[in-house]
């Protein structure tokens, strides 16, 4: 079939790549003039297999509102009236019980760890390289009471079969040495070690160039306009380029456009409730190796996550609620800048590269693959924070549905009928 996938990030490269295997005639349409130039470009680089949680839990209505009012606060509520912003918190809220939680984490590690073997397939078979690294991640707990609460997160993993280890201070140092240089501020940890780091830009450029290899058509610099739909199925897309309209005929389209989706959707009365949830990250180089990460820290406090990729250290993490903008906020950078130095201290923050980036969330946390009402039209999108951890298991699920094949795991609750 012809097969046009929009988007260009990390989701949208791997599912084309993965079509491409599959034998089908794949366009790419990006606006941006390379992959994975927006949220895929600078995120935490945390491959989160284990790690993979939904932000609406229990306790997170108070935990939110501590957060409001904290000087390094995780999260970043910028009001407006704007009815798909509250539409989206109040779905939110709904999901912040104890059996919405289960559920929803049942799913998201269901695909993290078919997409932790599909990885590690797709290296096998392309030998990319991209800093990666296979050391786990180590989730930081500077309270007791954290600790203690992470109880509910050891039960999730115990239940799924996800390999994990609770530690102590020592054990923390054991797994993070760098840590001994402020022991005093850390009471223990959840150690995921099957999670893996890797620079997401690095592996989606490389991964364009095998698929170009395979035949993928990239139209960069290209903006998606509509989607043309007729008695019922897609049959193209209408896009611009230089001013000049273009119509893009098509088999079937794979709308992999992260916090943009609902935007394209909303006139053909598909109602995805993603949201964009900005975060934001530094990028520092290494200066001294002794100091430095050797996987992913994720500061449990801040929520911030602290990761060695190669000769650089990528300090990413919060949660703004603001709309479509993207501007960056030098309160924000602090944050980050505070948490590193104060467990990492010593490294040069005034080197850092500063960046923000839009993240496509979903109320439940779970993303929406799979078919829409209109007939050849499927979504590869609201991956939230883990559109890197999850997009090779995406990509093989999209690739299955569109190709009519039966899917190597359950994918039906990932759909978009689940909103109704």
């Amino acid at each position: 079939m012809k097969v046009i996938v929009l988007g260009a990030g990390i989701l949208g490269v791997t599912s084309a790549y993965q079509l491409a295997k599959a034998g089908h005639e794949v366009t790419v349409v990006d606006r941006q003039p390379g992959p994975a130039l927006e949220t895929s470009f600078a995120n935490a680089g945390e491959v989160s297999f284990g790690y993979c949680s939904p932000w609406a839990a229990p306790g997170i209505p108070a935990k939110a509102m501590k957060w409001l009012f904290m000087k390094h606060a995780p999260l970043i509520l910028r009001p407006k009236f704007d009815v798909a912003m509250l539409s989206w918190m109040a779905r939110m809220l709904s999901n912040c019980t104890s059996e919405r939680y289960a559920i929803n984490k049942s799913r998201m590690l269901r695909l993290a760890d078919y997409s932790r073997i599909a990885l590690a397939e797709l290296r096998a078979e392309t030998g990319i390289a991209y800093d990666e690294r296979m050391q786990g991640t180590l989730q930081l707990f500077r309270t007791q009471q954290q600790l203690d609460a992470s109880a509910k997160d050891v039960k999730a993993l115990a239940a799924d079969g996800v390999p994990y280890e609770v530690l102590d201070r020592d054990g923390c140092i054991r797994v993070e040495p760098a840590l001994r240089h402020v022991r005093e501020k850390i009471v223990g940890g959840l150690l995921t070690p099957k999670d893996e780091t890797g620079d997401c830009f690095k592996f989606t450029n490389a991964l364009a160039a095998k698929a170009e290899a395979l035949g993928v058509r990239f139209a960069y610099g290209t903006t998606i306009e509509a989607l043309d739909v007729e008695a019922g199925r897609v049959r193209g897309v209408i896009t611009a380029r230089d001013r000049e309209r273009e119509r893009m005929s098509t088999d079937a389209v794979v709308v992999a456009l992260g916090s943009y989706s609902p935007l394209l959707l909303k006139p053909f009365g598909i109602k995805l409730p993603v949201y964009p949830v900005k975060g934001y990250s530094l990028t520092i180089p290494i200066t001294d190796a002794a100091r430095a990460p050797e996987s992913t820290v994720m500061d449990e406090t801040y929520k911030i996550a602290i990761t060695r990729l190669g000769d650089r250290i990528r300090v990413g993490g919060m949660a703004e609620i603001s709309g479509y903008t993207n501007d960056l906020g030098l309160a924000r950078r602090s944050t980050l800048e505070h948490s590193v130095t104060d467990l990492f201290p010593g490294g040069d923050v005034s080197k850092a590269s500063f960046w923000s980036g839009l993240r496509p969330m979903t109320p439940d946390g779970t993303p929406v693959i799979g078919p829409t009402k209109i007939k050849g039209l499927f979504l590869n999108t609201g991956h939230g924070t883990l559109g890197w951890t999850m997009s090779t298991g995406s990509a093989r699920l999209i690739c299955d549905l569109v190709s009519g094949a039966k899917p190597e795991i359950d994918a039906r609750d990932l759909a978009v009928s689940r909103y109704g």
